[in-house]
């Protein structure tokens, strides 16, 4: 029976704000990207997708500097975007305490009702004859969706889910059973500083 494997990984650390709110990666978080390259070299991933801000763009490049022959592209279904309820639906209602969070999201960032971040699950979710292994560079709401939508959770579960930056989180189909989380925000490439925190060094 066929598989589909998807990879989902946050992008690296962003340079600070003094450069602009898409400024790209920190030297970290070309750091962090090289090492989860490593990691990923054995994986015979079919494409790399990554989406259009320069941090997951620079991530993508750093990680498939390991993986010679695997196309990259660019995908809108990787792109930021942050799920927020329609007005009206009771499925779609969120608890009040992460009511102002989402009040505040950015016009151009709103996601109502998950349709983006749902078209993107069936986008790589698809099951076909052969086995996939799809890598998506991509932001840590998208990633959060991914995991609800394995998990089956209510609409707003994503919220909370806080991966970190070069995080791996897979997520695995198959055509005769539910979605399956197979690991959750891994950090195993990253090592941890004297307070436990996830660094990177050469």
């Amino acid at each position: 029976m066929a598989r589909t494997v998807v990879y989902l990984v946050r992008h690296g650390e962003q340079r600070d704000d003094r450069h602009g709110p898409d400024a790209g990666l920190s030297e970290l978080g070309r750091r962090q990207a090289r090492r989860l390259g490593a990691r990923l070299r054995a994986v015979p991933f079919d494409a790399v997708h990554h989406g259009p801000a320069a941090r997951a763009a620079q991530t993508a490049e750093e990680v498939s500097a390991f993986l010679p022959g695997v196309p990259v592209h660019e995908c809108r279904f990787a792109a930021d975007v942050t799920p927020v309820p329609t007005p009206g639906r009771a499925d779609q209602a969120v608890p009040q305490r992460y009511a102002d969070f989402l009040d505040a999201v950015p016009e151009l960032e709103r996601d109502p009702g998950a349709v983006r971040v749902q078209a993107a699950v069936n986008h790589w979710g698809r099951v076909g004859d052969v086995d996939r292994y799809e890598l998506v560079v991509t932001h840590n709401f998208v990633i959060g969706w991914f995991v609800r939508h394995a998990l089956d959770a209510p609409f707003w579960r994503w919220l909370g889910l806080n991966q970190l930056n070069c995080g791996l989180t897979i997520v695995q189909w198959r055509a005769d059973a539910a979605p399956t989380l197979v690991s959750f925000n891994d950090i195993g490439h990253l090592p941890l500083d004297d307070r436990g925190q996830p660094v990177a060094r050469r």
